[in-house]
C-alpha cells in the first residue's frame, strides 16, 4: 500500500486519536468527585451492562522518553504496597454503588509498568475482583508487560489468576532504538517468554512495537517485524509514536537525537503492513493486526469491532470501564471521569473515603451520536446512517443534523480516493485507513474551530 508525498504533506496535520469522544483534552475540572458518584449509579441502567475494570500501576523503574503515559519513577515496594491498599479501598468504593447482577467481561491493566508490581501485590488485587464479581464466559483478562520484568515464575501465577492476554511491549528489537529511547531490552529471549505463556491452555500473546523513533528506518523496523513474524504473536501492534513535549517533557531529548520525518515513518507503516498482511495477518483499525480467526479479526470482518481507552475490543467484551488507580479514566455510557494524576493525592483521598476525580466530561445527546458516528468510522471504516439510526434509535437525519454533516467537508477525500460516499453509507478505502484521523476529524464538528494541541496525523 504506497500512499503518495501528496497525502502526506497534506494531511500530517494535528488531529484528536479518538480514544474517546470528546478527546480527553476537552474534560473539565469542574466535573466533580459527587458528580462522578451520580454518574456511577445512572450507569447501572445504562447500556452496555458489561463491566469493564481497567487497573492502572503509574511505577516504572525506569522513564522510556516515548512515552506519553502518567508514569511514577520509582523500585520502593513501601510506596507501591500504600499504593495498592489505596486501589483495593477504591474498588470496594465503586463496587458498592454497582448492581450486584452486572458482569465483568474484561479486565486490563495498563501502566506505567503493570509488572513492576510484585507479583503478590498483583494477586491481592485481583483476588479481591474475583471475590467482588462475577463475569460473562470467558472474559478477556490482560496485562501490558514490560519484557525485561518477565519471568517464568511471573506467567504462571498471572496464569494462576486467569490472565489470559499478555500484551508484551516489545516496541522494537534494536538495541540501539532501545538504549536511545532508554529502555531495557527483553531479560529473557522472546522465544523463551512466548512458550511460557503458551505453556498455559487459552492464553494469546500480543506484542506492541512504535515506529517513529530515533535511528529506525524502514530497512530496519522491516527487520524488527520479520522477527516479530518469526514468532507468531496471535495479534500485533505498531503504534505511530506521538510526540508531544509540550505535555511530556521527557520527549524533547529525542528531538536532540533525531526524529524520523513523516515520510520515513509512513515507509516505516507500509512495509510492516506489507509484511504482516503477505504473512497471514489481518489489518485490524488505526494499528493492529491480528490472525484471521482472531475474535477481533471476526469482528472486524463483521463490522462490530469496538474500541475503548483499552484498545480495539469485542462487542461480547465491551463494557462501560470502571477505572482504578491513578489517572484513570472510567469510559461510561453518559460520562468520563479522571482520577488524580499525582499518586500521593490519589491515596491520601482514597485513604479517606473521598473519590480523587480531578476532572471530567458529561455527554448531551447529540454527543452520543457523534461519538457513534466517530467510532464505526475509526474502527470499521464504515457507517451506514440507517443502521446507526437503529442503534442509536433516532434517524438519519438527526444523524446528518448532530454531526453537521457537510459533504463539502469530504469531497477531498472522495476525489483523492480515500473515500467513496453513497446515499446511505461512507467507506473508508484501504488508502484511506492511513489518515481515518482526518476523516474522523471532519465528522467532528468540534474540529471546525478546534484550538486545542493534537498529536499529528502521521
Amino acid at each position: 500500500m504506497k500512499v503518495s508525498q501528496k497525502l502526506i504533506e497534506k494531511y500530517n496535520t494535528p488531529v484528536p486519536r479518538y480514544t474517546s469522544y470528546p478527546p480527553a483534552n476537552f474534560f473539565s475540572p469542574e466535573f466533580t468527585p459527587e458528580e462522578y458518584v451520580k454518574v456511577l449509579e445512572q450507569s447501572n441502567d445504562e447500556n452496555p451492562q458489561n463491566i469493564s475494570i481497567y487497573i492502572h500501576i503509574p511505577f516504572c523503574p525506569k522513564i522510556c522518553y516515548f512515552c506519553g503515559c502518567n508514569t511514577h519513577l520509582t523500585r520502593d515496594e513501601n510506596k507501591m504496597e500504600v499504593y495498592v491498599d489505596a486501589l483495593k479501598k477504591e474498588i470496594r468504593m465503586v463496587k458498592k454503588l454497582l448492581s450486584d447482577d452486572r458482569k465483568v467481561s474484561q479486565v486490563h491493566w495498563g501502566g506505567g509498568t503493570p509488572n513492576s508490581l510484585p507479583i503478590a501485590m498483583v494477586e491481592d488485587i485481583m483476588n479481591l475482583i474475583h471475590e467482588l464479581f462475577d463475569y460473562i464466559p470467558n472474559p478477556e483478562i490482560a496485562m501490558e508487560c514490560h519484557p525485561a520484568m518477565l519471568d517464568k515464575d511471573y506467567i504462571d501465577r498471572l496464569a494462576a489468576l486467569k490472565f489470559n492476554r499478555f500484551s508484551l511491549g516489545i516496541q522494537d528489537f534494536d538495541t540501539k532504538v532501545l538504549e536511545n529511547v532508554n529502555r531495557d531490552p527483553s531479560i529473557l529471549p522472546e522465544e523463551e517468554l512466548v512458550a511460557m505463556i503458551r505453556s498455559h491452555e487459552g492464553t494469546s500473546v500480543n506484542f506492541d512495537f512504535i515506529y517513529g523513533l530515533p535511528f529506525q528506518d524502514e530497512a530496519s523496523f522491516a527487520k524488527t517485524i520479520e522477527r516479530a513474524i518469526s514468532l507468531s504473536p496471535d495479534r500485533l501492534v505498531t503504534f505511530s509514536y506521538a510526540h508531544v513535549p509540550w505535555v511530556k517533557k521527557a520527549q524533547k531529548i529525542l528531538d536532540a537525537r533525531g526524529l524520523p520525518a513523516a515520510t520515513q515513518k509512513l515507509a516505516m507503516f507500509e512495509v510492516g503492513y506489507r509484511l504482516l498482511t503477505e504473512n497471514g495477518y489481518d489489518a485490524i483499525g488505526l494499528d493492529h493486526f491480528a490472525r484471521p480467526d482472531d475474535e477481533l479479526s471476526i469482528a472486524f470482518k463483521n463490522k462490530t469491532l469496538h474500541r475503548n481507552f483499552q484498545g480495539y475490543c469485542t462487542r461480547e467484551t465491551t463494557g462501560q470501564v470502571y477505572a482504578f488507580g491513578s489517572t484513570g479514566i472510567s469510559q461510561l455510557e453518559n460520562a468520563y471521569a479522571q482520577n488524580a494524576k499525582d499518586t500521593n493525592t490519589y491515596v491520601d483521598q482514597i485513604n479517606k473515603g473521598k473519590f480523587t476525580i480531578e476532572k471530567g466530561y458529561q455527554l448531551n445527546p447529540t454527543e452520543k451520536i457523534i461519538r457513534h458516528v466517530i467510532n464505526e468510522v475509526m474502527c470499521n471504516y464504515y457507517i451506514s446512517w440507517e443502521e446507526a439510526a437503529q442503534i442509536l434509535q433516532t434517524t438519519p437525519a438527526v444523524i446528518k443534523q448532530s454531526i453537521v454533516y457537510d459533504e463539502s467537508f469530504l469531497a477531498g477525500f472522495v476525489e483523492e480516493g480515500l473515500l467513496t460516499i453513497s446515499k446511505d453509507e461512507l467507506h473508508v478505502s484501504k488508502q484511506g485507513r492511513f489518515f481515518v484521523r482526518n476523516i474522523a476529524a471532519s465528522l467532528d464538528p468540534n474540529m471546525r474551530n478546534a484550538t486545542l494541541k493534537f498529536s499529528k496525523a502521521l
